[in-house]
């Protein structure tokens, strides 16, 4: 059970940080990721009311502490903004590139973001969705006792990851995750893991080159 252990937290390990720090070490990593709000016209498939200024909303945060804002009008047009921002527990600060700043309350989970009166949601970069089983693992620190990976990521950013063992044993770890860029990080009770990942059609490979391990998983298709 303890190699199992092992095993689990060199799939999920990063080796080196991205951007400007270790995703792990974000006081609030869960607001990383594109966000989207839509008119409710816009949700009912109907046309813009005249008093609705924005049929559509994407705010983009980054790990670097840098925004991008694009606003789709009534009419069609598109606004466009980005800048710097800082957060506390409560209050979510934007400062754009000219210099205004903005200070808004705010309230956030795994995929809703309250800001301003208005619901955003996070919407997946990547086709990640779905039950992903191991196809191949290898790598030096990989226990020959290992049989199976599962790993299932939901589309409103919760999973859970199976180590399974070919005398039966299993470790699985529940939580959320995010994406940024090629790094896919897993928030559990009791840690975050951060791992690479690429993800061609319906195969998904987990690499950690400090371990030398690779993980290659098929989606499980109905």
């Amino acid at each position: 059970m303890t190699k199992l252990i092992s095993l689990l937290i060199v799939v999920l390990s990063i080796c080196t940080p991205v951007k400007a720090q270790d995703l792990t070490q974000l006081d609030f990593p869960l607001l990383i990721g594109d966000w989207y709000w839509f008119s409710p016209d816009q949700q009912k498939g109907t046309g813009t009311s005249p008093d609705v200024k924005y049929k559509a909303i994407n705010i983009s945060f980054s790990s670097d502490y840098r925004f991008n804002v694009k606003l789709l009008n009534a009419d069609g047009s598109v606004e466009e903004a980005k800048g710097v921002y800082d957060l506390d527990d409560s209050t979510l600060v934007l400062n754009d590139e000219f210099g205004d700043s903005q200070h808004h309350e705010y309230k956030l989970n795994h995929n809703q973001l309250m800001l301003k009166g208005a619901r955003f949601t996070k919407i997946l970069s990547h086709n990640l969705s779905g039950a992903w089983f191991s196809d191949v693992i290898e790598g030096k620190d990989v226990d020959e006792e290992v049989k199976e990976l599962a790993l299932m990521l939901r589309p409103d950013f919760l999973f859970s990851f199976r180590v399974s063992g070919k005398q039966g044993q299993e470790v699985t770890h529940r939580g959320v995750y995010f994406l940024e860029d090629d790094h896919l990080v897993l928030i559990y009770r009791g840690g975050q893991q951060d791992s690479q990942f690429e993800l061609d059609a319906n195969t998904l490979t987990l690499t950690n080159t400090k371990f030398g391990m690779e993980a290659i998983l098929r989606r499980q298709l109905e």
